[in-house]
């Protein structure tokens, strides 16, 4: 099972995930999406799949700081927009198990998903 985990690699939450992988001894990719980027496909999968209010990481300090004009009004369309200009938006971390799609990091779900125990 390829297991690929998508994120930034400074954020505390993405931190938390690798240490719980490390620690359960799953094998992973990372795909950094400041760093490297993120396609559009992938943007409209992970929306499709999670719902785009999931995938838009309005908590963060960049999603905070748009002007009112982007924050309203948000569409599907108009998220995917903004997280393929600024990828910080985008919920961390996304965490594809080549089954199942998780946003977000939680000890339970992870461990649930990948069949760990422990």
């Amino acid at each position: 099972m390829a297991i690929t985990i998508y994120g930034i690699k400074n954020c505390d939450t993405m931190k938390k995930a690798f240490t719980w992988l490390q620690d359960h001894d799953v094998a992973y990719s990372f795909h950094d999406y400041k760093a490297a980027g993120i396609d559009r496909a992938h943007l409209e999968a992970w929306c499709k799949a999670l719902g785009w209010e999931t995938v838009l990481n309005r908590a963060g300090t960049t999603f905070r700081k748009l002007p009112e004009a982007d924050r309203a009004g948000l569409t599907e369309k108009k998220a995917i927009a903004l997280m393929l200009a600024q990828p910080a938006m985008i919920k961390r971390p996304i965490l594809d198990t080549g089954r199942r799609l998780m946003a977000g990091f939680k000890p339970d779900q992870y461990a649930a998903a990948l069949k760990v125990t422990g």
